[in-house]
């Protein structure tokens, strides 16, 4: 047995078998719900307990990302969305139809992650069209990162149980 292959058979290249994936899927629902609308989950909190001048850093980091958001969603919206459908599209049938593991292992992290960034522009439209108050202000924000949360959790949820499957039905020929 040569070097390489000991290296490969120590190491498991499969996507729901290596632990690498996991890793990255913690790290990124971590960071996807410690970023709300691109401020840090502790900003808003430091900002509701102070007020003052943590509030007046809040409300210019939300007023820049909002019209950021909703900049970008009115001039290339139409665009990024059937680029994003059509990576989606390819990456599902490459995963369920041809059964290429990568492939599902990307869709399960891609297509959450498509509908919150759905929900931020969606959040994004709200905070402009309610305006900055305090109290609104970090409901709404308090929501997102609620519903993000959700997200991220139904996510991981699917996606352990999808590669447990496939774990098992590799090994049992399911």
């Amino acid at each position: 047995m040569n070097w390489t292959q000991t290296v490969f058979e120590v190491i498991d290249l499969r996507s729901f078998s290596n632990l690498w994936f996991w890793i990255a899927l913690a790290v990124l629902w971590s960071t996807t719900s410690h970023w709300v609308i691109g401020v840090p989950f502790d900003l808003i909190q430091r900002a509701a307990r102070e007020g003052g001048e943590p509030f007046a850093d809040l409300q210019s980091i939300v007023r820049v990302n909002v019209n950021r958001l909703l900049y970008i969603s009115q001039q290339s919206g139409l665009w990024l969305t059937g680029f994003m459908c059509f990576v989606l599209t390819g990456l599902f049938l490459l995963a369920f139809v041809y059964h290429i593991e990568f492939a599902e292992a990307l869709f399960l992290l891609g297509f959450p992650l498509s509908l919150v960034g759905l929900l931020s522009i969606n959040t994004a439209m709200l905070i402009r069209s309610e305006g900055m108050e305090p109290e609104v202000l970090f409901r709404r924000l308090r929501r997102h990162r609620t519903y993000v949360q959700f997200i991220g959790m139904f996510s991981i949820f699917v996606t352990a149980t999808y590669g447990m499957y496939q774990n098992l039905g590799g090994a049992y020929g399911f």
